[in-house]
């Protein structure tokens, strides 16, 4: 039976559904599932890709990364249709697990971050080593088709449907942007599209592979290794820019860094040094960075508008709340989630309460004189605030 042939069984949905409903996925997400199983559209649309009919064209769109304002391009197919894929991505995850090394931590079953840093952690303990992290520069839409598709294949050969399939999608050159089908010869592997998780995966299984036997990690297009010595982990990186440079990719050298054993290391936005886990600089940094851009918004918006500033800071603590303790879209997790399971202090998460609160009494107020400080905390709670170091031990306690 061909995997594509899952896409209509009734039971294999219900089995994605309560699996994403576990992953405490946005309302909105599992409702839209549930709705497509009732409804039936599950079975159109499985039929349609059974027979072979053309699969819609995807959708470009540029969107702006805040913390950089750097451009980035995603794509997405019609609901319908990424609803299929989100399922047949859950299927190929599963099948070709196997397939992948105990140093790949990125979408795959019953792996996260958290097991990541952990992994690391115990295989560097108690070791003086030193340690190179490096990011791949626009992983998802560097990634050579031609190069990918030879070993899509051979891997899943036995499956000639499953593979002309993925191999029409890949090889698509059309795209809809600006409302105009264009032709796009070089889009990778479609960042933003469900199947990219699984590629992503794949592309770079020689260079996990290569890696087995010392400590290192990688979570899609962030790689971290580590060696005895600072001329062995200066080799180490030597020998990931060389084999990326073989597969047609690059780094991107703003993001490289090499680690002292005193420093410590950081990876997936952890900062580990010794013992102690806690939040990355860098991470911290992006994220004042939004308050901040967010809290002057607000600011003019509420100017402009003639509204209260108190109606202002509910907005800002709805959007920070949802990022950071809620539950944002399907792509990002929240800080709860993905930092609070593995950090062993709360220093950091009090900076950004602090930080937090005086962008509030900023917006509430309209000021940034000391007059700003009128605001209480009260004030602040009453609008909804919650405090990061509060909830990582109401969650942790729990645990």
């Amino acid at each position: 039976m061909s995997l594509l042939e899952l896409l209509a069984l009734p039971q294999v949905w219900e089995e994605f559904y309560e699996y994403k409903l576990s992953r405490s996925v946005p309302k909105e997400d599992s409702r839209e599932i549930r709705e497509f199983i009732d409804g039936g559209g599950f079975r159109l649309a499985a039929a349609s890709v059974l027979a072979g009919e053309a699969f819609p064209l995807p959708r470009r769109s540029v969107i702006s990364k805040m913390s950089t304002g750097k451009k980035r391009v995603v794509y997405t197919y019609p609901r319908e249709q990424n609803l299929v894929l989100k399922l047949l991505t859950f299927l190929l995850l599963r099948q070709y697990d196997g397939l992948f090394s105990e140093g790949l931590w990125s979408f795959r079953p019953g792996r996260t971050a958290k097991g990541a840093v952990l992994r690391l952690l115990h295989l560097t303990r108690g070791r003086e080593l030193w340690a190179y992290k490096a990011d791949i520069h626009d992983y998802f839409n560097s990634i050579p088709v031609s190069r990918l598709l030879p070993e899509l294949e051979a891997v899943t050969g036995g499956d000639p449907e499953l593979f002309a399939f993925l191999r029409s999608l890949l090889t698509e050159e059309r795209v809809i942007s600006g409302g105009r089908i264009i032709r796009e010869e070089h889009k990778g592997i479609m960042a933003g599209t469900p199947l990219s998780a699984f590629y992503a995966n794949l592309y770079l299984r020689s260079l996990d592979e290569a890696f087995e036997s010392v400590p290192y990690g990688r979570y899609s297009d962030d790689i971290i290794v580590f060696a005895p010595t600072r001329q062995a982990a200066l080799e180490q990186a030597a020998s990931i820019r060389g084999r990326l440079s073989e597969r047609g990719l690059e780094l991107n050298p703003d993001k490289e860094a090499l680690f002292s054993p005193e420093e410590g290391w950081t990876f997936l936005g952890f900062a580990v040094r010794g013992d102690a886990v806690d939040i990355a600089p860098a991470t911290v940094k992006k994220l004042k960075a939004k308050m901040r851009r967010k809290a002057r918004s607000l600011v003019r918006w509420a100017k402009r508008s003639g509204a209260e500033g108190q109606r202002a800071a509910r907005a800002f603590v709805r959007i920070f709340n949802r990022k950071l303790l809620e539950g944002p879209g399907e792509n990002e997790l929240t800080w709860s989630r993905w930092f609070f399971p593995v950090i062993t202090t709360s220093d950091t998460l009090h900076e950004i309460d602090l930080y937090c609160q005086d962008c509030l009494r900023y917006i509430a107020s309209g000021t940034r004189k000391k007059s700003r400080f009128n605001v209480r905390y009260e004030d602040l709670k009453a609008l909804g605030c919650r405090s990061l170091v509060n909830e990582y031990y109401r969650i942790n306690a729990d645990k």
